[in-house]
């Protein structure tokens, strides 16, 4: 036991092997992706994840609904902003509708500590 961890340690190969083939791995992945082959190897896999969710109730499978918003937060502020944009708009319009002059509060945006 102490040879073979000797050995493992005196002889680095192993690292360099692991190192590029993780490289490799990941360039082939990043490339294969967007192919039609991968493309189709992805939603098997979400199609195989959402069977097992639902068949076996295996929840911790499941991605949460508002991922995306902690993916994108750029996208993300830009929608709440239009979102409050057309908020304010159909306030107005009701008002207009109304005949009254209706008084406009912009909501101020919550900061996440």
């Amino acid at each position: 036991m102490i040879e073979t961890i000797s050995q493992m340690f005196g002889d680095r190969l192993w690292i360099y092997t692991a190192i590029a083939g993780a490289l490799i791995g990941a360039a082939f992945l990043a490339w294969f992706k967007g192919t039609r082959a991968g493309l189709w190897c992805y939603s098997l896999f979400d199609r195989t994840l959402d069977y097992l969710v639902d068949r076996w109730g295996w929840t911790w499978l499941q991605e949460p609904v508002d991922a995306w918003r902690k993916k994108y937060p750029k996208i993300t502020n830009k929608i709440d902003e239009l979102q409050s944009s057309i908020n304010v708009l159909e306030l107005r319009i009701k008002s207009l509708e109304n005949g009254k002059k209706a008084k406009i509060i912009k909501q101020k945006k919550e900061t996440k500590k």
